[in-house]
């Protein structure tokens, strides 16, 4: 499958009404498709078993098995990537989900413009976060950070890798990041993992968590 192109979709929620909307809303877009619907956690993760989809819309809070639970399970499976799409942003909540392996966290009011991006980013393997998602998780390791090492100073990156991460935090891809900032997708990447290496992270949303804690970076 080509990038952004033909991307099958399965949408996930116990609400009928908005389960329709979302499938109606996710339709109109030239490239998705729907080839199939779930109603609670149980019954997603044996339609994305059976359909094979591109990108899984989970809500978190259904009846039978959970979005967090199903998502796991969905994962521990090697299936695809997951965009969490919920009213709820609580810590609790925002931590389980990304701990099951989550690609991204949205909430529903989010507008359409902002939701397909999600999903094409998830499909290319980038993590997106709300950004009041990446608030509250943020302001969680900065509490745990702060008790647990009070004397611990952050990391010192250059100007360049800030403007990267504030790209990645946006939900630029590697080369969209190069086209704003006006370098090579490569410089992108060394510009990240010279980040990842500074701040002890492995991937893009640990090291933007990292900045917004460490304060790097501004919401």
């Amino acid at each position: 499958m080509s990038d952004g192109v033909g991307l099958r979709l399965v949408v996930v929620d116990d609400h009928p009404v908005v389960r329709a909307g979302l499938v109606a809303m996710l339709g109109e877009e030239p490239d998705f498709e729907v080839v199939g619907e779930a109603a609670d956690g149980a019954e997603a993760v044996t339609r994305v078993a059976a359909l094979q989809p591109d990108v899984v819309l989970m809500d978190l809070r259904m009846p039978v098995l959970d979005g967090a639970e199903a998502t796991a399970r969905i994962r521990d499976a090697g299936g695809p990537p997951v965009l969490v799409l919920t009213t709820y942003d609580t810590d609790a909540d925002i931590v389980r989900a990304v701990e099951a392996g989550a690609m991204g966290y949205l909430l529903k009011d989010a507008p359409r413009s902002v939701l397909a991006q999600a999903v094409r980013a998830a499909a290319r393997g980038e993590t997106v976060l709300a950004p009041p998602v990446v608030a509250r998780l943020a302001g969680r390791l900065r509490a745990d950070t702060a008790s647990a090492h009070p004397e611990a100073a952050g990391p010192t990156l250059t100007a360049r890798e800030v403007e990267v991460l504030g790209c990645v935090a946006r939900g630029l891809s590697n080369a969209e990041v190069g086209r704003e900032l006006y370098i090579g997708e490569a410089t992108v990447k060394t510009h990240l993992l010279r980040a990842f290496e500074k701040l002890g992270v492995a991937d893009r949303t640990a090291a933007v968590t990292a900045a917004y804690r460490l304060g790097l970076l501004e919401l």
